[in-house]
């Protein structure tokens, strides 16, 4: 007996990369996106690759199994949809809000024993809440019993403010118990990249020396099989944006900005929270999303995030290497499920057959 994984909308791979952490072994695994796929297969030496749209996907086709496998079927079907960012899109009419039926399509060609769906917490929301009732009823009408809830990352040694909705399924009628946060001290900021290299604005280099040895259980951890540092890619911002920078203090976003600074925006008023916002090296992160974007600032220095620092922030190993532009690198560090919050979710499942 095997427990097989199954990734759709699979991305760069970090809820690949947790339910390996857990024990499962990842065949197969399904994405549009090309730049994430070419990172994906750098990473997940053993597991087939298919790099096509969902709705033309012949699971019978192109999977096979053994007779006694236990399979998984894990994703999280586009999610900008739903996004509470996101108000212009976030309704009935968005195509890429519809995607979860075809995912459900392919689960109900394989026949897991358990189905996995990872997505944002505006789902929630969306639409009065008719695409969960809908996406809920979906999973019982091909047969299978769901439970489901929030998890916020920080309460999973991820040291960020993340809070994702995940769905998980059974086939036999089982009753799924969601992880339970960790009673442990959360993990900062500091915590997580404190011993990676010093940076300037613009900067890119693929592999550096640390810093210094790690300083803690989280950095030992995310170091294991690395000599270096990966993928250090800083964003070359403007001159002007730096200057904004350095008005802001940890914690602090852009209202600490002098207006004769920001005569570019229409409407400062109305900026969202995160833009411009410094990390606090002594609490964990805000959301890891598109920080390029954003503007999310590193805690001591001024300029944005590496794509390594990130991906500590988003609990990825450091042997895990990102690879297209450096556009594509942050868009796949932030897209992603944090690997050891995904591992929690995995490990549940895994108990169950021990």
């Amino acid at each position: 007996m095997e427990i097989i994984g199954i990734d759709l909308f699979s991305g760069a791979g970090g809820m690949s990369v947790g339910a390996e952490l857990s024990g499962v072994n990842v065949k197969y695994a399904l994405d549009i996106d090309k730049n994430a796929l070419m990172t994906y297969k750098m990473n997940h030496k053993n597991t087939e690759v298919f790099h096509t749209d969902i709705r033309g996907f012949k699971a019978s086709k192109n999977l096979n199994f053994n007779k006694n496998d236990i399979k998984i079927v894990f994703g999280g079907p586009p999610c900008q949809g739903f996004s509470s960012s996101n108000q212009k899109t976030r309704n009935k009419d968005n195509i890429l809000n519809w995607l979860f039926i075809e995912f459900l399509r392919i689960c109900k060609e394989i026949n897991p024993e358990w189905i996995i769906i990872e997505n944002v917490k505006g789902i929630i929301e969306t639409s009065n809440g008719f695409f969960f009732e809908h996406i809920l009823n979906s999973i019982s009408k091909i047969g299978y019993t769901a439970s489901y809830g929030v998890l916020n990352a920080a309460d999973f040694s991820v040291p960020q403010i993340r809070n994702r909705v995940f769905i998980v399924a059974s086939k036999d009628g089982i009753k799924y118990e969601l992880p339970k946060p960790k009673k442990r001290k959360l993990i900062t900021v500091s915590d997580a990249i404190s011993d990676l290299p010093i940076l300037n604005n613009g900067d890119n280099y693929f592999e550096l020396e640390y810093k210094n040895k790690p300083c803690n259980e989280y950095q030992r951890l995310l170091r294991k099989g690395s000599k270096k540092s990966f993928n250090n890619l800083v964003t070359k911002n403007k001159e002007l944006t730096i200057k904004r920078f350095g008005y802001i203090p940890q914690g602090g976003n852009f209202k600490y900005i002098p207006k004769r600074l920001m005569k570019n925006y229409k409407d400062i008023s109305i900026c969202h929270t995160g833009i411009y916002h410094r990390l606090n090296l002594d609490k964990p992160s805000i959301v890891i999303g598109n920080y390029r974007k954003n503007m999310l600032i590193h805690p001591t220095e001024n300029r944005g995030l590496s794509v390594r620092e990130a991906a500590r922030i988003q609990s990825f190993p450091d042997k895990f290497h990102f690879y297209g532009s450096i556009g594509c690198q942050q868009q796949q560090v932030g897209n992603s499920v944090p690997p050891l919050l995904s591992k929690e979710v995995f490990n549940n499942i895994i108990k169950l057959y021990l």
